[in-house]
């Protein structure tokens, strides 16, 4: 029997039985066209990170900065019964002398011992090139000699490209470091509202997650950054008198770059033994063997038994995987990645642990840690 009905009734009957299958259609396109658009905003937003990553790590040195304000300004508040505010601005005067003082009295100091340091290294430079000439080798060339300033300076044009080449690095250097200390500056007065304007970005109901994690992150970065200074005043205030008992020049210089190496684990600790060892080299078998023993046993009895004791609170991160950033990150951004590359490991473990493994594997590991203490 043929169906009669034409018209509006006809098409509607046709429209109620197809519509499901358009429906499915549309659904399907536009879950592949938001797929599309997701890893387009992923790539985009890789791409930007990849080409502003030394801006965004000088952000991230602030943010440890502000860390380390916040962890002084919480110390004073037993001693100091007042507001944040007065007691953060108090850090910061306190701060702002001491550096002042270190920039006074360092500043008669330093000159005076790094010409020391230099005029030993270039005296050092000539007994091996006299002991490679005893064999036929010659070290610097017979067009440079063995003078360090003739090496670097002999020509105008050579003079200035390391002129230069220093200038242009001690700029880039202020700058990152005036940069950083007012980010900090900013991020300490009113951590909350940079918190909450991050947060706002995910959805409602995982909001309290989130800034439960960011808190643990700050945690972290404080107990790290307040660890990694005592550390380094420690390494300092122990090499700097041992190096000048046993006779080695330039004592004070030697003992802050012994300290400022615990900055970068475990590689740190032994680049800054080359210039003990070069400046202990030509003043005779017995002074070299002095320095490395007594700088081998206070690196040993620091980085073994006190910085463990120190960062135990703020970085549980394996070694090994700790040294596997340091590589990678040095190689891909410089002296910012491996200065900076504990505390970013440290800070994206627990970003791992609590946004995929707890949440998303639904595994929690509090259990195990519990365990293992």
């Amino acid at each position: 029997m043929s169906d009669s009905r034409m018209g509006p009734e006809r098409v509607r009957e046709v429209i109620l039985h197809e519509s499901p299958v358009d429906e499915s259609g549309d659904t399907g396109r536009r879950s592949l066209l938001a797929t599309g658009l997701t890893l387009l905003v992923a790539g985009v937003a890789l791409f930007l990170v990849w080409q502003t990553v030394s801006s965004l790590l000088i952000v991230f040195a602030g943010v440890l900065f502000a860390a380390l304000l916040d962890a002084a300004a919480r110390a004073l508040a037993p001693v100091l019964p007042v507001s944040r505010l007065w007691r953060l601005t108090l850090v910061l005067l306190l701060l702002s002398a001491l550096s002042g003082f270190g920039l006074v009295w360092g500043a008669g100091k330093l000159p005076e011992q790094t010409r020391l340091l230099l005029n030993v290294m270039d005296t050092q430079v000539d007994i091996l090139q006299e002991h490679l000439l005893s064999y036929g080798v010659d070290l610097l060339g017979p067009e440079w000699g063995r003078d360090f300033a003739q090496w670097l300076f002999a020509d105008q044009g050579r003079f200035l490209s390391h002129a230069h080449f220093l200038l242009g690095g001690a700029s880039s250097l202020l700058t990152g470091v005036l940069v950083t200390v007012f980010l900090g500056i900013l991020f300490a007065f009113d951590p909350t509202s940079y918190r909450e304007s991050l947060v706002v970005l995910v959805k409602p109901s995982y909001r309290a997650r989130t800034r439960a994690v960011m808190d643990e992150m700050g945690n972290i970065m404080r107990l790290w950054f307040v660890g990694q200074l005592i550390r380094i005043i420690l390494m300092t205030l122990c090499v700097w008198p041992a190096l000048y008992l046993i006779g080695l020049p330039g004592p004070f210089v030697l003992g802050i770059q012994a300290g400022l190496s615990n900055f970068i684990p475990y590689l740190g600790p032994i680049v800054a033994a080359i210039p003990i060892a070069l400046v202990a080299m030509p003043l005779g078998a017995s002074l070299l063997i002095w320095a490395v023993v007594v700088y081998t046993i206070i690196q040993s009895i620091e980085g073994y038994v006190i910085g463990p004791l120190i960062q135990r609170q703020a970085v549980e991160t394996p070694p090994a995987w700790t040294l596997v950033a340091i590589v990678l990150l040095g190689a891909l951004f410089g002296v910012m990645g491996i200065a900076l590359a504990m505390p970013l490991v440290a800070i994206g473990r627990v970003a791992i642990i609590r946004f995929y493994v707890e949440d998303y594997l639904g595994d929690d590991l509090k259990p195990a840690a519990n365990n293992r203490e």
